[in-house]
């Protein structure tokens, strides 16, 4: 997500102001996404390391907004380590995954207790890859023990929907939301590669960002609480955890920005259901990595485009690997003279 300009570089511009205002879209688009983190029933949750970055406390000016995430992830559980996929029970398992996410938002110009309330739906695609050295039990697949099984389907997943709140005070900027991922993806009972949860998960945030504009200094951090419940298909009940995320970027130029990223998942009550074949599988990752953005215009409309990479560094429980998201955001129409004039009091 991109900053405000450093002083002196134009911070009268109307098109610096548009910029600033789809950044903090991009903040709200955060909120909006969630899926593939190293977590719960296979290894899937509504919340992914470092996706609350620069600008996470900041809700965005009244007005509509679209953005397309690239999402990829590579990683492995080795060490003779067991998960449970879609009710098989696997070991040796490399997991490959490319989704991409259509995220729509609208923040009204309603406002609650002073601050500016907003909305977001979230359509999530791809290829989720996985293979198996051995799989272990696999009543569902009718098989007792079988050596490398793969799939990789082009599914759909999970919509999510997301409510959020933001106010402002100087340079402090803070929000909370709830997304809400509601089971109705492709789920394919039995089958390795999903991408649909096929089970209700509910996140709740609380977001802040300390925002410099003369400095070009941007300090972000966001907490959480996941709570999931129960796949119908595997009787398999996920835990619920908590999650940490902190960003610190810096405004090398007016177009371009750079940062670092760390993040914290953690389970806080066990796996279970009458489905679970592999015990309490608590699990935690950490992960660690870096961000870079850069705005520009076409046709006369700000785009924003943004890269995140993070390492896994510590996990437990979970494949271990690198993740990536590549961000294109853009406003749909225009924004209100207000949203403007509050876009422009950031900026300053």
């Amino acid at each position: 997500m991109s900053h405000a300009p450093t002083s002196g570089l134009g911070s009268e511009s109307s098109m610096c102001r548009s910029w600033l205002t789809l950044a903090l879209a991009l903040a709200v688009s955060s909120a909006l996404l969630g899926r593939r983190a190293q977590a719960t029933e296979s290894g899937a949750s509504l919340y992914v390391p470092g996706l609350r970055g620069p600008l996470s406390g900041i809700v965005p000016p009244p007005g509509f907004y679209f953005n397309n995430d690239f999402y990829f992830y590579s990683g492995e559980l080795s060490g003779g380590r067991r998960i449970q996929i879609g009710g098989a029970v696997l070991a040796g398992v490399d997991i490959e995954a490319r989704v991409d996410f259509l995220t729509a938002s609208w923040v009204t110009p309603v406002e609650i207790f002073g601050g500016r309330l907003g909305f977001g739906v979230t359509l999530p695609f791809g290829v989720p890859r996985v293979s198996a050295s051995a799989l272990i039990a696999a009543p569902r697949f009718g098989q007792s023990f079988a050596f490398s099984n793969r799939d990789a389907t082009f599914v759909a997943g999970d919509p999510v929907v997301t409510t959020m709140i933001g106010w402002d005070a100087g340079k402090f900027h803070w929000s909370v939301g709830v997304a809400v991922s509601i089971p109705g993806g492709a789920y394919r009972d039995g089958e390795l590669s999903n991408l649909a949860f096929n089970r209700p998960v509910g996140d709740v945030y609380a977001a802040l960002t300390w925002l410099d504009p003369e400095l070009g200094l941007d300090v972000s951090g966001a907490v959480g609480f996941e709570f999931n419940g129960k796949n119908s298909d595997t009787d398999y009940r996920s835990g619920n955890a908590f999650h940490v995320d902190l960003a610190v970027s810096k405004n090398l130029t007016r177009e371009f920005a750079v940062g670092l990223l760390a993040a914290h998942y953690e389970q806080i009550s066990a796996d279970s259901g009458e489905g679970n074949r592999i015990g309490p599988f608590k699990g935690r990752v950490t992960a660690v990595g870096a961000t870079a953005s850069y705005n520009a215009a076409i046709l006369g409309t700000p785009v924003t485009t943004r890269i995140k990479l993070l390492r896994e560094v510590e996990v437990e429980n979970r494949p271990q690997g690198t993740m990536g998201l590549l961000t294109v955001a853009f406003p749909i129409g225009g924004h209100s003279h207000s949203g403007s004039q509050r876009a422009a009091a950031a900026h300053r």
